[in-house]
């Protein structure tokens, strides 16, 4: 079955492993003939193509790629892209990862390990406007998820190098913003978390990394 819009499609696959986005790239070349796929190995490698292709039609996005520090590299890409749709296509195997990337924004997730049938049958409903949630999998599993998915790009970059260890001076530097700005960030960061310290912040935020496969 191919894609019955005569408008051409713009996709980007964001993975570390040629192999993988070789499959990926032929699942969307075969589904949207007339398909522009764009390929990326990094955290980095996407946020570049993003900003010379912002109207993207979707992202398929691996977790575990250089740069991606768990699921904060998710949550960048929807703070600086929030209109592009995001797939998830990864090989943990964790319900509540799932449950987590949906948190963050991700219009679908799929396992590595799904047949291209149904990474094609997922791309198609995200493009007709759909958004594919995980079951539930706890009352206060991803509350934690939730709350960060409310914090702005600016934020996040902020949170992020909070979590590398870095003091308000030097994330102040790396930014190239005040350090009193820097701290005004930092209280709206912890109010919105819901945590009483920076420490809690970081050690929460931790939690959204991925366990080793």
């Amino acid at each position: 079955m191919t894609d019955s819009s005569s408008a051409a499609r713009t996709f980007l696959i964001a993975d570390d492993h040629p192999m993988v986005r070789d499959a990926l790239r032929t699942v969307l070349s075969q589904s949207f003939p007339s398909a522009a796929i764009g390929l990326a190995g990094s955290l980095a490698e996407a946020q570049a193509a993003l900003e010379r292709q912002p109207d993207t039609d979707a992202l398929l996005l691996d977790l575990d790629m250089p740069g991606m520090d768990g699921l904060t590299g998710l949550a960048l890409l929807r703070s600086d892209w929030p209109t592009v749709p995001i797939i998830v296509v990864s090989a943990a195997r964790d319900a509540a990862i799932a449950r987590r990337t949906h948190d963050l924004g991700a219009s679908a997730y799929v396992d590595k390990s799904a047949s291209l049938e149904v990474i094609a049958a997922t791309v198609r409903a995200v493009l007709d406007g759909e958004i594919i949630a995980p079951p539930v999998v706890g009352a206060d599993a991803d509350t934690f998820a939730q709350r960060a998915g409310q914090l702005t790009p600016q934020q996040w970059r902020v949170l992020a190098l909070m979590v590398q260890g870095d003091q308000n001076k030097q994330i102040a530097y790396k930014l190239g913003v005040g350090e009193a700005t820097v701290k005004a960030h930092v209280t709206v960061i912890l109010r919105k978390l819901g945590v009483r310290s920076r420490t809690q912040a970081v050690i929460e935020a931790r939690g959204l990394s991925l366990p080793p496969t």
